[in-house]
């Protein structure tokens, strides 16, 4: 999972996106250890556990879920486990063409 992150951050550079994550560790210490080993350089947030108030205000049921929000802040898609093939490639350019960028 964190390699295609990782690249996708990278590909993403200087173009109006941004890649925002949430994790459901529920220890302060294996979250930074996972983003230090993992090399996560972008936003991440701590939701102390699986039932933690992110994933419960924004209704997760699996894991990992990934909600796409285009220029305007409206959640375009929502993908509970890994996007198959280029889906999620194909919709954040076409998202970014909507914005401008």
């Amino acid at each position: 999972m964190y390699p295609n992150e990782r690249s996708l951050v990278k590909r993403m550079e200087g173009k109006p996106f941004a890649l925002i994550g949430v994790n459901s560790d529920d220890k302060a210490e294996t979250v930074r250890k996972a983003m230090q080993t993992e090399s996560i350089t972008w936003r991440s947030f701590m939701d102390g556990g699986t039932g933690g108030p992110i994933a419960t205000d924004w209704h997760i049921r699996g894991w990992p879920s990934i909600f796409v929000i285009d220029a305007k802040g409206i959640v375009r898609q929502k993908f509970t486990g890994m996007p198959q093939g280029d889906a999620l490639d194909k919709l954040i350019e076409e998202l970014l063409k909507e914005a401008g960028g």
